[in-house]
């Protein structure tokens, strides 16, 4: 008999599970918990110089003052921590350093003991841009990381603030300007990368429904086509061919059935996770093969053991039904047929062939919907494959597989 290829639709395949993807919530919450982390540390260095000037303050201003420092950073670290208010509390921390940088030098109780030294909020100045960079816009956040500075540089050169020259403040605050520019920019650039991706991938999300839903729609189109064919037009062709009391007796008992079919079609399927036994399918087409019009030979011996799922036995038992319908419509009478179930590795395998009149399967026209819809797409659309192998006068023998066989399907 010829060997024809195999007409396969490969399942999908397997991809390897992947970490998240960078989205923008976590990239907020490494920034933020990186600046609080920060902004702990340079507050803990700036301890000895605070304790250095606090006697030229005054009492209430240093208490009120460093109090709401230490309070809004550890707000800042649980925030981060618990990702909760994160962004208040980075707004909290940059407002109170403005403030605290404001007040200072009406803090100072003797302008002639003012440390010429950088002074203990300079150690938290380059935090405070930080916090400002999680907590406000980018408009804003650059704002402020020009503002700060440029009160620091002003108050330096006061005599409150110690009276250094302009080239020395001028100095720090670039420096200040320079180092929180930075801090600015990389979290611009962090949470662009982030807002990309998070738009790329719900892009992909949408443009992954509509392919579930245009496959959902394609298979219930597969399953309409396969039931009107396998049913419908297969009774009204059996009923106009019906001359002897058995053949409309056939056709009437086809007719009824094709009724159910279509009244099944509505109703709700069975869960797709559910499994019937091989037997049990082996069984359906038994039963399906004696209600047929001519002696079909039957061999269920080795469909023993094994489960597959519902979707999975439907499938096969409608391919194969349909195979041997098609069968008595072309391969002539007389002629010898048979039909075959197996178990084999975990799943299943249907043979139904026979001995007729065979075809050329490159003259099928793409409208005649037996093989193509009722056989070859019903079986691949659950995953599994089908061979139909025949020529002109050597018969036809259709090859039912599942799960599709790693290296294509077998020979009968």
């Amino acid at each position: 008999m010829a060997d024809l290829p195999a007409a396969f639709i490969a399942p999908p395949p397997r991809g390897r599970s992947v970490r998240n993807p960078l989205s923008l919530v976590r990239v907020d919450t490494a920034i933020a918990r990186t600046a609080a982390g920060f902004g702990i540390a340079f507050f803990l260095q700036s301890i000895p110089a605070m304790i250095e000037q606090l006697p030229n303050l005054q009492p209430v201003w240093s208490s009120v003052i460093v109090t709401a420092l230490v309070v809004s950073l550890a707000l800042t670290a649980l925030a981060s921590a618990v990702r909760k208010q994160v962004r208040a509390a980075h707004i909290m921390f940059a407002v109170i350093y403005l403030v605290a940088l404001v007040s200072w030098p009406f803090a100072v109780i003797d302008p002639d003991r003012a440390t010429q030294d950088s002074y203990w909020l300079y150690y938290l100045l380059t935090i405070a841009t930080a916090m400002a960079t999680v907590g406000f816009p980018l408009r804003v956040a650059t704002a402020y990381l020009l503002l700060a500075p440029a009160i620091y540089s002003v108050i330096r050169v006061m005599p409150a603030g110690g009276g250094v020259t302009s080239v020395q403040t001028a100095l720090d605050s670039v420096y200040a300007v320079i180092l929180g520019g930075a801090i600015t920019i990389i979290t611009a650039i962090l949470r662009t990368a982030a807002s990309s991706v998070d738009r790329a991938q719900a892009t992909a999300l949408d443009r992954y429904g509509h392919a579930v839903r245009q496959h959902a729609i394609e298979s219930e189109r597969v399953q309409v086509d396969a039931i009107v064919h396998d049913s419908v037009l297969t009774t009204f062709l059996s009923a106009a061919r019906a001359e002897t009391p058995e053949a409309k007796e056939l056709a009437a008992r086809m007719a009824g059935n094709a009724i159910g079919y279509l009244r099944d079609a509505v109703s709700v399927a069975p869960p797709s996770e559910a499994d019937i036994s091989i037997e049990v399918l082996a069984s359906r087409i038994v039963d399906a093969a004696g209600a047929l019009s001519e002696p079909i030979e039957m061999d269920v011996e080795d469909a023993v053991g094994g489960h597959v799922p519902v979707a999975v036995a439907e499938a096969m038992y409608s391919a194969a039904v349909q195979a041997m319908v098609n069968s008595l419509q072309h391969a002539g009478q007389n002629v010898e047929r048979w039909a075959r179930v197996r178990t084999e590795r975990g799943g299943v395998v249907v043979e139904v062939g026979d001995r007729g009149a065979g075809f050329d399967a490159a003259l099928v026209p793409n409208e005649r919907l037996g093989v193509r819809v009722s056989i070859l797409e019903r079986v691949a659309s659950v995953g599994g494959a089908a061979v139909v192998d025949t020529a002109v006068g050597e018969g036809t023998v259709v090859l039912l597989q599942w799960p599709m066989p790693p290296t294509g399907g077998s020979r009968p």
